[in-house]
């Protein structure tokens, strides 16, 4: 498969966090795929394979956004569900579509941290006023590239 993001690792791109870092985000019907991972203790498990599948079926497609996008929705201990988002549907995949209006945040570190993280975006969310519907994660890079960029960021979106 090509990338189809001209990353200079030949994998994930460099990621900018400024268009993420506190903002308001609204969606209408943003076309996805979607796919799931088995997680131990919300490590995923084959999460790479599942990820390769999904590309290569969105690459025949044609259907790659201009910058990537995917979500991740830990389930519970044991699942999460992967959102890859697309510019047109998918043939033999879970095509699905989310709307609604989420606020992102930036975070930088490992992904140990991330319930820490989760922690201060309930925080960051209610001393607004809001309130939380479904917290989603951006993991912006796989950790080789991550370590060969030296930076590890984390978007986390919140359906508020």
């Amino acid at each position: 498969m090509n990338n189809p993001w001209n990353a200079e690792t030949g994998c994930c791109p460099r990621f900018d966090p400024g268009p993420w870092q506190e903002k308001e985000v609204a969606w209408e019907d943003k076309l996805f795929v979607k796919d799931r991972v088995r997680t131990f203790c919300y490590m995923p498990l084959g999460f790479g394979k599942v990820v390769v599948r999904n590309m290569a079926k969105i690459e025949k497609a044609g259907a790659f956004t201009a910058e990537p996008l995917m979500l991740s929705d830990h389930t519970s201990k044991w699942n999460m569900d992967v959102y890859i988002a697309v510019t047109k549907e998918v043939p033999d995949a879970d095509n699905v579509r989310l709307s609604g209006t989420y606020l992102s945040k930036v975070f930088e570190g490992p992904y140990k941290d991330t319930g820490k993280w989760c922690s201060q975006m309930r925080q960051w969310v209610e001393s607004g006023g809001r309130t939380i519907g479904k917290l989603f994660m951006f993991y912006t890079t796989c950790p080789r590239c991550a370590k060969t960029y030296g930076k590890n960021y984390t978007v986390i979106l919140a359906q508020v």
